[in-house]
């Protein structure tokens, strides 16, 4: 890829630094010519040459070499290995004696003792081009934990052999790598054992749930046969029919808080991740099931993030290259993921990627979070709420819904029994489901619960 041209401040202060020297080698000359001191002349025109010879090597070098990045995979699982490969090729017809290329990554993505994205390999490579000779830089990316990341762009710097003059330039675009959530399957539970008509009554009846009668009535033209109720029939003498109650398959609709005062800092990244991994993980079991699923959640979707911010297609110096790539400290996000409850592979899909791109924000929190998107939650469905703090907002929207009719299950993820206690409490008393989330050992354990209620 081409490099964008260089922004007009930067070609400003490149032509500043070149006149510094240009004026000082001018004013020696002027001294040498005063005085008649031809030391003093040859000395200025060898700096005004040396200055003029190393600013065109040095442009003639930064616009010479291109960098094209082959795309490995764009979507990944944990653990998998991703091979990043990128071609640098010098097109101009000098030598370029060197040239220092990094492929930048995001710095979150490198923090932690186990990183999210482990390296394999030298990102950073200095190398030396002869005319029309291609380079590679090769190494692998090891996925430890869900996100969406930026993989580069390729910044590419070169200079002349005195350093009087430096240019950078993005060599190649960013591929985004998205890796998905871990599952934990459901071993020995058999899906199809489940009651094939529904669990929970329906608020809008549209079909009779044959498993559930809750009385008879006279036969009516029109009534199928199958609903006559043969006993009534025999003790009255008259035809009589069942009525059946409505009910629907339970589904869920998954809420996630990941706001920045609820999911303390000491505490990540596995208590998010715990909690990414339990919503994937019922996800599936319901998509397996055929039932509806839905999510919400206040966390910041990466793409959108992403697609915000941009990234720079020139950059003068490799701090501002890098200081682009680090996550805003606030955000002012405030607008909710909502994903309705449905049913099918492509929704299932849908919400697993949305799972896979969440971050922690600074945006709505729950409470506000549940005003914003009452009334595209489905009336029909479990609510399961996934909090490590639940303070007393959320605890007072919670236990409006279960006055409501809606059944609701809270998750508190949290390792301390004491911290379980607390935010239980007043969920326990409001009539709410309430299980603890300690650990991975403990994953497959909700779910099974949630799935058999």
């Amino acid at each position: 890829m081409n490099a964008a041209a260089p922004p007009a401040d930067s070609r400003q202060a490149a032509s500043e630094g070149s006149f510094k020297w240009i004026a000082l080698g001018a004013a020696v000359l002027l001294v040498g010519m005063l005085f008649g001191s031809s030391l003093l002349l040859y000395t200025a025109y060898s700096a005004i040459a040396v200055v003029v010879v190393s600013r065109w090597l040095t442009n003639a070098w930064s616009v010479a070499p291109r960098a094209h990045r082959v795309s490995g995979p764009l979507e990944a699982e944990i653990g998998q290995v991703v091979p990043i490969e990128i071609e640098i090729q010098n097109t101009g017809k000098v030598l370029i004696p060197w040239l220092l290329a990094e492929d930048l990554l995001p710095r979150d993505a490198l923090l932690y003792k186990v990183p999210a994205l482990q390296i394999e390999g030298d990102r950073i490579r200095v190398i030396s081009l002869s005319a029309g000779e291609t380079d590679t830089i090769r190494y692998e990316i090891k996925c430890n934990r869900r996100g969406y990341y930026q993989i580069g762009p390729t910044v590419l710097e070169t200079g002349d052999l005195m350093g009087l003059n430096r240019r950078y330039r993005v060599g190649a675009v960013p591929q985004y790598l998205l890796v998905m959530p871990r599952v934990v399957p459901l071993h020995g539970y058999d899906i199809q054992s489940r009651r094939p008509i529904g669990e929970i009554r329906m608020s809008h009846p549209l079909m009779d749930d044959p498993t559930r009668i809750v009385g008879i009535r006279q036969w009516q033209p029109g009534d199928p046969m199958r609903r006559v109720h043969w006993s009534a029939t025999a003790r009255t003498g008259e035809l009589h029919s069942k009525i059946y109650e409505a009910s629907s398959i339970a589904g869920a609709t998954l809420v996630i808080d990941l706001h920045r005062d609820t999911n303390p800092r000491q505490h990540e990244p596995v208590r998010s991740e715990l909690a990414i991994t339990l919503a994937a993980s019922i996800s599936n079991a319901l998509y397996q099931m055929n039932q509806p699923f839905g999510l919400v959640s206040n966390g910041r979707d990466a793409a959108d993030r992403i697609r915000t911010e941009g990234f720079m297609t020139d950059y003068r110096t490799r701090d501002a290259a890098t200081q682009h790539l680090k996550m805003h400290e606030v955000d002012a996000h405030l607008k909710p993921v909502c994903l309705s409850a449905q049913r099918g592979p492509v929704h299932y899909r849908d919400v697993h990627r949305m799972l896979a791109r969440l971050e922690i924000t600074d945006g709505l929190n729950l409470s506000q979070t549940f005003l914003e998107v009452e009334s595209r939650l489905s009336r029909d469905t479990t609510l399961i709420v996934i909090v490590q703090k639940c303070d007393s907002g959320t605890a007072e929207v919670l236990a409006g819904f279960k006055r409501r009719g809606w059944a609701v299950t809270a998750i508190i993820n949290t390792f301390e029994v004491d911290d379980y206690s607390k935010a239980a409490g007043p969920l326990v008393a409001s009539g709410i489901a309430v299980m603890q989330l300690r650990d991975e050992a403990s994953l497959a354990m909700i779910c099974r619960a949630l799935v058999e209620r």
